[in-house]
């Protein structure tokens, strides 16, 4: 059955991950994807281990579902090759620094008199205005420069570098995709097209939500450590004796209440609900020393039947033959381009 995006025809200039995760998902649901692919320009997505087959393993679970071409947009024949194609196509997605697409004489206000419905997506870490909208970054600058890593971590060390890329795929593919999307129901009531510019660094602003709301209609700069949500509560990690890790978020009253009777410690109930830092830190202290008292697997074990908001923290492995995601189907086959079939992650969208 063809997905639910399949009349749209999407051009893809981007590289490395924000844009070709976003048309990557765009692909799944349907649309055809065919990637622009500079011959003289490595994308280091092609080239960084581990490998499986030719290429990388990150390019090949980003390339799914598309086509490519090669051109070198720096020659006339290849910006003339892009103006006729573009007729054709309802969607490109970029990822350059603003302006370059201007200066290869492919830019958003060249390509719109050849397709007034088309909608061009710029993907980049400050957007097409302000100040940094020429400055180079990365995730985690992104995350640092938003707000996100002021409030994240440990009090005593500080941001963690995360192992995932938060900004590029939150903040850039996944608010990417809903521009689009966006622009696509916006073209259908009008004709025409639109210019959707997304700044990372915007998304991962945004996505301080709870946090933002508080600090900016409530007064309080968030830290480390304190608030409900980022160790400043008995929501949290806890380690177990086999040095493995066990997430608690019994936040309700009923988990709190099965989480502590189940762990021996009903007496502290009342510390759970507590506004009060010391009865957290408390509740902390006694939470970890009974984890800390037996194996992941023996916690698993004893709270695989109750409905506490207790689960184990998992490799990305583990994580793959979980009954939950097998059963969501969370791991695919796909031919790596070669006819060999590769597993990888599967589509998080699921569209009946």
């Amino acid at each position: 059955m063809a997905g639910p995006l399949s009349s749209l025809k999407v051009l893809d200039f981007s590289t490395l991950l924000p844009g070709p995760y976003a048309t990557m998902m765009l692909a799944d649901m349907g649309a055809e994807v065919l990637r622009v692919e500079a011959p003289d320009r490595v994308d280091l997505a092609k080239i960084m281990p581990p490998f499986d087959g030719k290429f990388a393993t990150t390019f090949s679970y980003l390339s799914r579902g598309k086509q490519t071409i090669q051109l070198n947009l720096k020659e006339p024949d290849a910006v003339a090759c892009v103006k006729e194609l573009v007729q054709d196509y309802d969607i490109v997605v970029e990822q350059f620094r603003p302006g370059v697409m201007d200066r290869l004489g492919i830019g958003y206000e060249v390509l719109r008199e050849l397709n007034p419905g088309l909608i061009y997506c710029a993907i980049t870490g400050y957007g097409q205005t302000g100040p940094y909208r020429d400055r180079a970054g990365h995730d985690i600058n992104y995350l640092a420069l938003s707000g996100v890593a002021s409030h994240c971590g440990r009090a005593d060390s500080g941001p963690p570098p995360l192992g995932i890329q938060v900004a590029d795929v939150a903040g850039g593919s996944h608010h990417a995709v809903m521009g689009i999307l966006a622009a696509v129901i916006q073209r259908q009531k009008t004709g025409q097209g639109s210019f959707v510019d997304i700044s990372m660094t915007d998304a991962a602003f945004a996505m301080n939500a709870m946090a933002g709301a508080a600090c900016l209609a409530g007064g309080q700069e968030q830290v480390r450590e304190g608030a409900l949500l980022n160790g400043g509560s008995f929501y949290d990690y806890y380690q177990t004796s086999d040095g493995r890790w066990l997430s608690i978020g019994s936040l309700e009253p009923q988990f709190s209440a099965r989480l502590l009777d189940t762990l021996g410690l009903s007496e502290m109930k009342s510390f759970a609900l507590s506004q009060n830092p010391e009865h957290q830190q408390a509740l902390k202290a006694a939470l970890a020393e009974k984890i800390a008292q037996k194996s992941l697997s023996q916690w698993q074990d004893i709270f695989r039947d109750q409905d506490a908001c207790v689960e184990p923290v998992l490799s990305i492995s583990e994580a793959a033959e979980h009954p939950q995601l097998k059963a969501r189907g969370m791991v695919v086959e796909v031919d790596r381009g070669d006819g060999t079939l590769q597993p990888q992650l599967g589509c998080a969208i699921r569209i009946s």
